[in-house]
């Protein structure tokens, strides 16, 4: 019977080999009936806030600097890795050489021959075996194995390190093995006397662990201090190269705010020339941008210059129109009183004559007037009494139309605006005069006074007919006319709802229509007058 190493624990041959795997567990839900298929949850898209193009281009640079530390940091580990292991390799196999001796020569110590079965011990305890080595002898019977802590001292293996050996162990090639624990990854590698006893060398893997794991740990941190930088400069470096876009969009942004629409308009704002060199990117759009509105600003001046020229055309006429109406209409009534014995027939024409006039008449006014708001000519602004202004305003129309039914809702409290008297009463009285001629007999027409912030709101609401859709967006327009579906009790020029709009809007306010059959709401708002104390009244 061979003897065995009393110092170090021995293993059963039979208990080393390498074992099978377990059966697989079997299946208890086999028989069971299959859940539902699950249905899988679609979350609804969501609006993100699109990036700008600052924050684009700092977060690109960023992710591609951290891209790149991470590739050259982990290429850096691996390649340290690998050549330290290499040199691990390179110490195992003379490690391996040093215990071949150890085996074959006994203990291993000058003038001593030993007859005892070679064991892990006489390895672990040869000449010039590092602190940390590890080594297993299978002479065909029994297995020795242990290793040498820091201190030098051997010690023994447990049974499922030696399985995890055993079974992990390949001849002639260096493999890692993890025994767990305090023991940690080994290099191991096999080999065999010319006697046949096998043998496993191994060295321990935690210098070259901790050694990858120090630089990865540098590199990380020099590699987040680096990015953190570049975060910081690209940030104002970026900042510094936009803000020429930025006095550019500032330009646009101006311009756009403008009231184009109406008025002479002057665009004196242009993109500095320093933001206009066609060799840069931002140069050539604030180029393109300064060239449009010299284009929009020459287009702008025709527009005005033709105005200006209809504007003085439509005042003068109406201002050579007045005295030859006057005349006309003079003359008409003259004749007609001062006629004794006229025929008929010359009488009607007369009256015909008479009320044209006075139609052509009001008609020039309203164009004169138009003229006069187009030309932006300031009103007299005083504290107005809205709700004096819409008692005589009702009074007026209901002596006018006492075949309406006329409604008054007023506040409490008087409201007062900021305005034109004269201009404002005529804006309600065309109101009024709308409702009247416009809808049938016995329609209820009621105007209303409220407030709503620091607006005061007008309103004239009628039961009648209503506005048919498609005119609603041109009724405010210069001759505009409704058709048969408002009743037209007299006619129109169609200058009214203009004029009211134009007036209500030289009083910084504004005039809408709301309408359906059975309904029809005109709102006109305007600020509300402040007393010293800057209270609203």
């Amino acid at each position: 019977m061979p003897k065995t190493d009393k110092s170090m624990p021995e293993t059963d041959a039979a208990a080393a080999r390498p074992l099978a795997p377990p059966p697989p567990p079997p299946d208890d839900t086999a028989d069971e009936a299959a859940p539902e298929e699950a249905v899988p949850f679609v979350s609804a898209p969501r609006n993100h806030r699109p990036w700008t193009l600052r924050r684009r281009l700092v977060l690109t640079v960023v992710a591609l600097l951290a891209l790149v530390s991470v590739i050259i940091g982990v290429v850096s580990v691996t390649i340290l890795r690998a050549s330290l292991q290499d040199e691990l390799d390179a110490q195992l196999a003379s490690a391996v050489s040093r215990s071949l001796i150890v085996l074959e020569g006994g203990t291993g110590r000058p003038g001593i021959l030993s007859l005892a079965a070679p064991s892990a011990t006489d390895i672990l305890n040869g000449p010039a075996q590092q602190p940390g080595t590890l080594a297993l002898v299978f002479d065909g019977a029994t297995i020795t194995a242990g290793y040498t802590d820091d201190s030098g001292v051997v010690q023994p293996l447990g049974t499922q390190q030696v399985q995890l050996l055993v079974d992990g162990a390949s001849a002639g090639r260096a493999v890692t093995i993890d025994l767990g624990g305090a023991v940690g990854s080994y290099r191991v590698v096999t080999a065999s006397t010319r006697t046949g006893v096998a043998y496993l060398i191994g060295l321990p893997l935690r210098n070259v662990n901790s050694t990858a794991a120090n630089l990865g740990l540098i590199i990380a941190l020099v590699s987040l201090a680096g990015v953190l930088v570049v975060a910081l400069l690209a940030t104002w470096i970026v900042r510094l190269a936009l803000r020429p876009l930025q006095r550019v969009t500032e330009t646009a942004v101006r311009v756009s705010e403008l009231p184009l629409d109406r008025g002479e308009v002057t665009l004196v704002d242009r993109v500095p020339v320093a933001d206009t060199d066609p060799r840069t990117e931002v140069g050539r759009v604030g180029s393109a941008l300064n060239r449009m509105l010299d284009h929009v600003d020459l287009a702008l001046e025709t527009r005005q210059a033709s105005e200006h020229k209809v504007r003085q055309f439509v005042s003068d006429a109406s201002h050579e129109l007045r005295t030859p109406l006057a005349s006309i209409r003079g003359y008409a009534e003259l004749t007609r009183r001062s006629g004794e014995q006229l025929p008929p027939d010359i009488q009607h024409a007369l009256s015909r004559i008479e009320s044209e006039s006075v139609r052509m008449t009001g008609l020039v006014e309203d164009l004169l007037l138009l003229a006069r708001l187009d030309e932006g000519r300031e009103l007299e602004m005083q504290p107005v009494d809205l709700t004096m202004l819409l008692v005589d305003a009702v009074s007026d129309a209901h002596a006018a139309g006492p075949d309406h039914q006329w409604d008054l809702d007023l506040p409490d409290e008087p409201i007062e605006c900021l305005g034109d008297a004269h201009r404002l009463h005529q804006v309600i009285a065309n109101l009024l005069t709308n409702a009247r001629t416009h809808t049938p007999a016995g329609t209820t027409v009621t105007a209303a006074l409220s407030t709503e912030g620091d607006r005061a709101l007008v309103t004239v609401t009628d039961d009648g007919p209503g506005i048919p859709t498609e005119l609603q967006g041109t009724l405010f327009e210069r001759f505009a006319r409704g058709d048969s579906s408002r009743f037209r009790g007299t006619g129109s020029t169609g200058l009214g709802l203009a004029i009211a709009q134009a007036v209500i809007g030289a009083h910084h306010g504004d005039l809408s229509v709301e309408s359906r059959p059975g309904h029809t709401c005109f709102t006109v708002s305007v600020p509300r007058a402040r007393d010293d104390a800057g209270s609203l009244r």
